[in-house]
């Protein structure tokens, strides 16, 4: 035991001595930290009091004048300043590879003779309309489906023994789950915003989202992001709500719809 004792202790020391004398390798780079914290829109404070909304690009904002600080919009509002800091944002860069949904004539603006365009609106929740709670689950509503069937519906093997039936039911759960994306992209309270910006404002039908470029670095956030990330960094500081997590029903839902505005598009991913 001895002998081994003292052996060990020479092989040791041997070792420690070839560790301390030889050359030390440099430590591998760190790689970035995605789950890091990212950047928030820093928002100028206005001398008054009054709201100041900031633009998904973490630099546009503008006041809106009568309204506190703290006090949501109305719809009407919301969608007005939205559309101020889109044309505020167009004009900064005029040649942004920009993909707007069809555009329509507007009345123009007060104090201008020129028409202002509008993007086309998908109708937006009737005033004092509840949202509804719990929004999709994991099911995303396939049991609503069957029970509109009388007849039985596969539910063995996942690769076969499935009828037309069957593909009908899934289509019209996947349906569902992207009619629930639709809803909570036009509601501001169904994100959890708190100024009265809702998703669609400045995206009308899911337009410029490109969900087919992701992931991709994102100098708003200072990292490469998914689309969920996106969508959270609008929730957070444009609508000035909470970020909502990867399982939340309403995430996953917003990112099924924007996905299906975009069928049959090619990915692209890190595409700008």
């Amino acid at each position: 035991m001895k002998l081994l004792v003292g052996t060990g202790a020479v092989l040791s020391f041997v070792g420690g001595a070839a560790l301390a004398t030889g050359p030390v390798p440099p430590p591998p780079p760190k790689a970035a930290a995605q789950g890091s914290e990212v950047k928030k829109h820093e928002l100028p404070v206005p001398k008054d009091g009054n709201l100041v909304v900031g633009l998904c690009d973490g630099e546009t904002s503008m006041e809106v004048k009568g309204v506190k600080a703290g006090q949501s919009l109305t719809r009407a509002q919301a969608q007005h300043v939205s559309g101020a800091l889109m044309e505020e944002w167009l004009r900064k860069n005029p040649n942004a590879n920009w993909d707007p949904a069809p555009m329509m004539a507007q009345a123009p603006a007060p104090g201008s003779t020129t028409p202002r365009t509008q993007q086309p609106r998908t109708p937006a929740p009737s005033a004092g309309e509840s949202v509804r709670p719990g929004g999709v689950t994991s099911e995303s509503g396939g049991s609503q489906v069957k029970k509109q069937i009388a007849t039985p519906i596969q539910d063995g093997h996942t690769y076969g023994a499935f009828s037309d039936r069957d593909e009908a039911i899934w289509a019209a759960s996947t349906e569902q789950f992207v009619d629930e994306g639709h809803r909570v992209f036009h509601d501001a309270q169904a994100i959890g915003g708190t100024v009265g910006i809702s998703c669609d404002m400045c995206h009308p039908d899911a337009s410029n989202t490109h969900p087919e470029t992701y992931p991709k670095y994102q100098v708003q956030l200072g990292r490469v992001a998914l689309l969920r990330d996106m969508i959270n960094w609008c929730i957070e500081n444009p609508a000035r709500g909470k970020p909502l997590a990867d399982g939340d029903p309403r995430m996953r839902a917003m990112e099924a719809y924007i996905y299906a505005k975009r069928k049959g598009v090619k990915l692209d991913y890190g595409k700008k």
